[in-house]
């Protein structure tokens, strides 16, 4: 492996390939394109992406449970990216936490905010008349209006000739740029694509389930109302899941480690589950069992060649868009500011990496956390309580913001954690905790 030139840079006629179409792989050519204008720099930028996200179903789905928090809805408006009324299937104002020892609803610590819930492709399989756009649709089509050419094509393999990536795609043509950004996720051929000449070790993944019931809006009310429905049980290598209504549909995503068939049925005979949600309440009509990122690899470029997204490093379960915005955005800056060498993206752009990989270590403490709490019924009990008397007040709601930080990711993991050892939240869980001992003592 080369150990990276450091005077390559992009310069007027450059040509730049984005392998991959969906979020991280638009936002980084929107970035490269607004950088790149701003010092009068012209570029050539080629999107490959072998879906068309106007499709509904499988030949549109970019595997994921489709919640944008309320942080990223604002960073995109501060970058000119107002999602309209057609991508945001609807503002989720609360959500609905489920344990075998009760529920309780807990709004958002701040009202004005919201999670947006979208659907990244055209939505699943028979709702290709509904009126929504795809989110991922609409960010490509931001791409393209500030003049990224989109091939729809699958890109079948990365080599080098001459110094210069070579990108071959699946009707045997071969192409050579300046600059490939790498954006295509771990639900793609990126082994293939990624070799160990080119970058050091791979991302670490686990397999989540998703499935889409359609019910219709006057069915969802009944059932969800406006809120997410998050559900923490005592199962094993289940972290948590949700139930999320978009439009005529609810999205059901579970997440863990290596959600199999077996965890699904355990989950859905749950009694707490079938009280929330009769299965018979809504046909499926789309189901999926994507892979997630877990662990990115030590060093996600080489010379000329980037990763980001989920290819890269994304959040730890929760996210993932707002990860690929901000290694999007890192990517581009490094790009056109500094350059396009190991060297160059190992200062400018593996800090914005390392940010995200340090943060995700402060998530895998909270859900091993999370999991001791998940195996105890007095521990479940107290957070319930705690969180319960929480929502009549305007402050001092400790549990409550923490749990919605961790559930919807609108805070780092380390803003998370470190607001657990908040004076407020300790004597809040010590008081919550003797309280529910209370009624033992009674029985005696």
């Amino acid at each position: 492996m080369s150990a990276g030139a450091v005077d390559l840079q992009l310069e007027n006629g450059s040509r730049v390939a984005v392998v991959g179409g969906g979020p991280a792989g638009s936002l980084f050519a929107y970035f490269l394109f607004r950088l790149a204008n701003a010092i009068d720099l012209e570029l050539a930028v080629d999107i490959f992406e072998p879906r068309h996200f106007t499709h509904g179903g499988p030949a549109g789905c970019n595997h994921c449970g489709g919640i944008v928090s309320e942080s990223l809805v604002q960073y995109l408006a501060t970058e000119g990216i107002n999602l309209p009324p057609s991508v945001v299937q609807r503002g989720i104002y609360s959500y609905v936490l489920h344990m075998d020892v009760g529920s309780v609803e807990i709004e958002s610590p701040v009202l004005e905010q919201r999670i947006a819930s979208i659907y990244r492709g055209n939505g699943p399989r028979g709702g290709e008349d509904m009126p929504w756009d795809s989110f991922d649709g609409y960010l490509q089509g931001m791409a393209e209006k500030e003049g990224a050419r989109i091939i729809h094509q699958l890109v079948t393999r990365l080599g080098r000739e001459n110094g210069l990536p070579v990108v071959t795609t699946t009707d045997g043509k071969t192409a050579q740029y300046d600059f490939v950004a790498l954006a295509a996720g771990v639900n793609s051929n990126f082994r293939q694509l990624v070799g160990d000449e080119m970058l050091v070790g791979a991302p670490a993944v686990s397999r989540t389930f998703i499935s889409e019931f359609k019910a219709g809006q006057e069915r969802i009310q009944e059932l969800l109302g406006d809120s997410m429905h998050v559900f923490l049980l005592s199962l094993p290598r289940l972290e948590f899941a949700a139930l999320i209504p978009k439009g005529d549909y609810i999205t059901m995503a579970m997440l863990g480690e290596e959600i199999d068939r077996d965890l699904i049925a355990d989950f859905l005979n749950t009694p707490v589950v079938k009280r929330a949600f009769p299965m018979q309440a809504a046909p499926g009509v789309c189901t999926c069992a994507p892979l997630i990122n877990m662990k990115g690899p030590r060093r996600p470029f080489s010379d000329r060649v980037v990763l980001i997204g989920d290819m890269g490093v994304t959040r730890l379960y929760k996210d993932g868009i707002g990860a690929a915005f901000r290694t999007a955005k890192a990517a581009a800056e490094a790009a056109v500011i500094h350059g396009i060498s190991e060297a160059e993206l190992a200062e400018h752009y593996l800090p914005a990496c390392r940010r995200i990989a340090v943060d995700n270590r402060y998530g895998h403490v909270i859900f091993a956390f999370m999991g001791i709490f998940r195996r105890s019924k007095f521990a479940r009990r107290v957070v319930l309580r705690m969180a319960s008397a929480e929502q009549g007040r305007a402050k001092r709601r400790h549990m409550s913001g923490t749990l919605w930080n961790m559930f919807t990711g609108s805070a780092p993991y380390r803003e998370v954690f470190f607001r657990t050892l908040h004076p407020g939240f300790i004597f809040g869980l010590i008081w919550n905790a003797i309280a529910s001992l209370r009624p033992a003592k009674k029985a005696r």
